[in-house]
């Protein structure tokens, strides 16, 4: 190992150097190894929330050989344990939050559980993680992709297909070992694989952030400045959003770092650069970045230059060892700006669909023996031999950076067995439309058979019901006769008499709403999925209403808008917040305690120290730093009671001198704050005795020799520290 000390990932105050996370990943894969004979070549799912214990877990499934396999904790139930029996594998990672999601036949293993003390104590066999065998051909991980059919297809992705798409990024100095790397992306994104495994292979730092921590621009900015970030690789929308804050905030200087922008998953386009460039005072590069997953992440790139005039934003030219061809139905070159469907070579192609031979013959084409994967993208080449992106040969999409074949969600409706018939399709570049014939469902009938099957991404934002859709002369739907969408409150009531039914408050929230969402009126009753609204609406609320109501960080959350999706919930909300706000405001002395929480990692460490390394009675005294200090007072008379008064004071002031450290009944390390009366009456913590020193120094070495020999001199589950 180069850097054992260097920092390896960081979440908040957590965080773990490389020596240390190569430590927690070989106690995890050692368990995999002998409790659950993971065998290389073996698919582990892993289902957890953005944190530490994701990562070791990544980490962890590819030291033993295991392909690994991300399910979004964000997805149904039903449809998670659909996708652990597709993808053949025999156990999945979860944490406490996410374990619930998995039936007991399905075998579960909660990553935290591994990780304390018990196992923490065992000896490791390095020699047997290291006869592990992988070989570059090998698979490295599985990535679910929407499919047509209406089933999820797994696509498969090898060792070396991974690590010459990172060669090429380093080559093509996108990133380097250098950088402080921000993990922006979900796993339903193959681009976490990138942040995560792709940072550790260069050796770079990994910031990461909590699940929702993209939507709350105040902390992200906070992230930027206090930890350097050098890279981040997002959807466009993201980026123009953050950068149009930071512009509104006057928060330019948080980037000052910021040296490469990777703009991926949605077309990319010039307004953008215009908000970066008037936000970021110094070079920084913005790339936009093209590539399906069958590609390996991306398989172009293009470095934006001002003094270029093209017609759009293009995609650019293929990454080093790629090769692209544009082709026509008949399988043959195009000419300069002739659209063609876009083929892409080299070494990022994938290794087929997981079960599905006959799409993987379909999506592969041999030319001259090398293999060449057909994204059914349309493009064109400009004179600079530049590609730009045209759309797509059939009805699939990307919404938001996500890849949706609009297939999938028409099969969940069509088992619905009222509905005859389904149509949906992606409304002004922003929602989904489901249209379906029927007589017999109503619109919250759909929305819970939506919720219950698809991901969120993926669920439909406005049913249209029909009770027969427009057919063409081959008696095929034809889409374009479909009538536009309507909203639910657009036709209810006038915008005179819906104003006097709101209060102050409301008034103000619906017109945030009206502005974004581009309407003239909204019932205050309205669930904001049901006309257009996705996360990103639900971010630039959250935003709004924190400038329009003075609004202090962190006194909202981005959650609580989720789950109270309508404009009365939403007034309530800041009601409250205002109200909880002025009061703590009115009592500044008083302050929000957590008692009892998990440990963090940081503590788990110090606890596992105590435990392990300095348990014997010679290394007890190892955290004691024994020092003299000689107090000056009048008269040389000392208050022993004030000086425990004073003493008494600090412990009552700060948390972190009374704090415990323990194992609970479940085996997880805990933090409890002891009551300050508890610590104040032990006698240990607080009682001062009172000894005559001489000149001699030895007496001085004998009393620290004595305090030192005290066994329980340090305990942290009494909150001795």
């Amino acid at each position: 190992m180069k850097h054992p000390q260097k920092l390896a990932v960081e979440l908040d105050e957590q965080s773990l150097t490389y020596c240390e996370l190569l430590y927690y990943v070989q106690v995890l894969s050692f368990s995999l190894l002998n409790e659950y004979l993971i065998t290389p070549g073996e698919v582990v799912c892993q289902c957890v929330e953005r944190s530490l214990s994701m990562v070791i877990g990544i980490m962890a499934i590819e030291m033993v050989g295991g392909i690994y396999c991300p399910l979004s904790p964000r997805d149904p139930q039903h449809r998670v344990q659909a996708l652990v029996k597709q993808s053949q594998s025999h156990l999945v990672l979860v944490h406490y939050l996410t374990k619930i999601k998995f039936d007991h036949d399905i075998v579960s293993l909660d990553i935290d559980s591994i990780l304390i003390v018990n196992n923490m104590k065992r000896n490791i066999d390095i020699d047997e993680l290291s006869s592990i065998k992988v070989t570059l051909d090998d698979l490295a991980y599985i990535i679910f992709t929407s499919g047509s059919t209406g089933i999820p297809k797994a696509v498969q992705v090898r060792h070396t297909n991974f690590i010459e798409f990172m060669y090429s990024l380093i080559y093509g100095h996108v990133v380097n070992a250098k950088d402080t790397i921000l993990q922006i992306a979900r796993c339903s994104y193959d681009a976490h694989v990138q942040d995560i495994m792709g940072t550790f292979m260069m050796g770079s730092s990994l910031i990461m952030l909590h699940p929702r921590g993209i939507m709350d621009f105040d902390c992200l900015a906070s992230v930027f400045k206090e930890k350097n970030i050098t890279c981040i690789t997002t959807v466009p929308t993201i980026i123009q959003n953050f950068f149009t804050y930071l512009q509104q905030q006057n928060y330019r200087t948080v980037t000052q770092y910021l040296r490469s922008v990777c703009s991926a998953g949605e077309p990319c386009s010039l307004k953008l650069i215009n908000i970066i460039s008037n936000t970021v005072t110094h070079s920084c590069r913005l790339w936009n970045i093209y590539g399906p997953a069958e590609t390996t992440i991306a398989c172009t790139f293009y470095l934006f230059d001002n003094t270029m005039k093209t017609k759009s934003f293009p995609i650019g030219r293929p990454l080093s060892n790629y090769q692209n061809l544009t082709l026509d139905q008949f399988s043959q070159s195009v000419f300069i700006d002739q659209e063609g469907e876009l083929c892409v070579g080299g070494v990022g192609v994938f290794a087929g669909y997981l079960g599905r031979d006959d799409l993987t013959a379909k999506a592969l084409l041999e030319i001259d023996g090398q293999l060449f994967y057909r994204t059914g993208d349309l493009v064109t080449m400009d004179d600079n031999g530049l590609l730009h992106y045209q759309g797509r040969k059939d009805h699939q999409i990307k919404l938001h950076g996500q890849r949706i074949e609009l297939g999938e969600i028409e099969r969940c409706l069509l088992n619905i067995s009222s509905i005859s018939a389904c149509v949906v399709m992606k409304w002004n570049d922003d929602y989904l439309v489901a249209y379906v014939q029927s007589s017999h469902v109503n619109e919250e009938q759909l929305r819970q058979h939506c919720q219950s099957h698809l991901p969120p991404h993926m669920i439909p934002s406005i049913f249209v019901i029909l009770d027969k859709l427009p057919l063409n002369q081959n008696g095929k739907i034809d889409r374009k006769l479909l009538p536009p969408p309507n909203f639910s409150s657009m036709h209810l009531t006038n915008h005179e008499e819906l104003l006097l039914q709101m209060n102050e408050t409301e008034i103000i929230i619906h017109h945030i709403w009206c502005d974004i969402l581009k309407q003239k009126q909204i019932l205050v009753d309205t669930n904001l999925f049901s006309i257009g609204g996705h996360s990103l609406i639900i971010m630039q609320l959250f935003h709004r209403y924190k400038t329009q109501f003075h609004l202090k960080t962190n006194s909202l959350s981005i959650g609580s808008l989720f789950q109270h999706p309508t404009i009365v919930d939403h007034a309530q909300l800041i009601y409250h917040t205002m109200n909880v706000t002025q009061h703590i405001n009115d009592h500044h002395w008083s302050s929000l305690h957590i008692i009892k929480a998990k440990a963090s990692f940081a503590q788990e460490r110090i606890y596992l120290d105590e435990q392990i390394r300095f348990s014997s009675s010679n290394n007890s005294n190892m955290y004691a730093i024994p020092m003299i200090y000689r107090i000056s007072c009048i008269n040389d008379n000392l208050s022993i009671s004030r000086l425990q008064h004073a003493f008494q004071f600090v412990i009552l002031k700060h948390q972190a001198l009374r704090t415990a450290l323990y194992l609970d009944m479940n085996g997880v390390i805990v933090q409890n704050c002891l009551e300050a009366n508890t610590l104040i009456n032990d006698k240990k913590s607080s009682e001062f005795s009172m000894i005559n020193l001489g000149e001699d120094g030895n007496e001085k070495n004998e009393i620290m020799k004595e305090i030192l020999n005290q066994s329980d001199l340090f305990d942290l589950s009494k909150g001795h520290v």
